[in-house]
């Protein structure tokens, strides 16, 4: 299981206004006992303008933008720093991994993110992932790391996406305001009613509160990923939830990752065509295998890496539609050629596939 964990400011201060070092060290200890377990896992984590807050005494704050990038840029070091420290107690190596909303929009920038993301996992290095506070601009930013949460289950393709707070989950009503309020363990699908349970901002050391907390579950549950949102100080609380214990609210996913894939792929305007030789059009059309380029015979129109294309067979019949590993430019210098022969020919590779059969969309 590939799982991505959100770490909200709240949960890391534990009701403070620092970074809780035993806090954290319950954290790493639970990411450390998952990835034991057998599963992959994604750190998200807020806490970079609190840690530089914290680093320069706490000085009086204005809330401006200029001021969350200063206290973003000296705070981001800090909680790294603590982070990989912690990691090394458990023996788990971790990379740093900034992003901006751009890394989502561009879909070069987003190819080359999940390449770099989907590295770190096999390797086992835990990715722990911010959003660059201290460069994005205002109307360039996410906005909030739950819903950078969500992009990120995207970006992985996650099994599950946790989502630890200071709330144990969902309730009727904000049961700071509403002690009648009741726990809602399951929420089948994000309704105008669930918004309305959402109540008001988290404290003053976040930007969050519940009402991200669900955006982020809307977002991801539409792409087929799962996801609790669950109490931050409960024991072991994440090894729990990927064992499947009912702790916190699940929000069930609308479909699986695959078809919410290629529903996508298919919603794409394609942006040119490959036209493949007799055997690759029957390995593509009879059993779904990844293109390889030694199986394409022209590349038709201009397009770049990560676009959707028309996979087409020698008679010119659609075949499939399918996302390209290659730029056009790059698949007609590499088109007929063995996989081996890629990176000699263009001077780097991104895989030996043309096309990845997780990219690929038979018609």
């Amino acid at each position: 299981m590939r799982v991505v964990l959100k770490l909200g400011t709240s949960v890391l201060t534990a009701g403070t206004d620092r970074l809780h070092r035993p806090r954290l060290v319950d954290l790493m200890r639970g990411l450390s006992a998952v990835r034991q377990a057998g599963h992959e896992a994604v750190l998200v984590t807020s806490g970079a303008v609190l840690a530089g807050w914290e680093a320069l005494g706490f000085p009086p704050r204005d809330r401006t933008l200029a001021e969350k990038q200063l206290l973003a840029a000296v705070g981001q070091g800090r909680l790294m720093h603590a982070y990989a420290q912690l990691a090394d107690l458990y023996s788990v190596p971790v990379a740093q991994v900034l992003l901006t909303a751009d890394d989502f929009r561009d879909r070069t920038r987003y190819l080359n993110a999940r390449t770099t993301l989907n590295a770190c996992l096999a390797r086992g290095v835990m990715p722990v992932i911010n959003e660059n506070d201290a460069v994005a601009l205002e109307q360039l930013k996410v906005g909030d790391n739950d819903t950078l949460s969500a992009f990120v289950a995207n970006l992985v393709e996650a099994d599950l996406l946790v989502i630890l707070t200071d709330a144990p989950g969902l309730y009727t009503a904000d049961p700071r305001t509403h002690p009648d309020a009741t726990f809602i363990p399951v929420v089948e699908r994000v309704t105008p009613e669930v918004w309305a349970q959402a109540g008001g901002a988290g404290s003053h050391r976040g930007t969050g509160g519940m009402h991200t907390k669900i955006q982020a579950a809307e977002v991801a549950t539409r792409a087929g990923t799962p996801v609790v949102i669950a109490p931050g100080d409960a024991p072991d609380a994440l090894s729990r939830i990927v064992a499947g214990e009912a702790l916190g609210t699940r929000f069930l996913a609308h479909t699986s990752r695959l078809e919410a894939r290629k529903r996508w792929i298919l919603a794409e305007v394609a942006s040119g065509s490959l036209r493949l030789d007799a055997g690759a059009a029957q390995a593509v059309r009879e059993r779904g295998a990844s293109l390889l380029p030694a199986g394409i015979t022209a590349v038709e129109g201009r397009f770049a890496r990560g676009h959707t294309v028309r996979v087409l067979g020698p008679d010119g019949a659609d075949l499939a539609r399918g996302l390209s590993r290659y730029s056009s430019g790059d698949l007609t210098r590499i088109q007929g050629r063995h996989s081996r022969d890629v990176e000699g020919l263009l001077g780097f590779t991104y895989g030996p596939e043309a096309i990845h059969r997780d990219d690929l969309v038979r018609l």
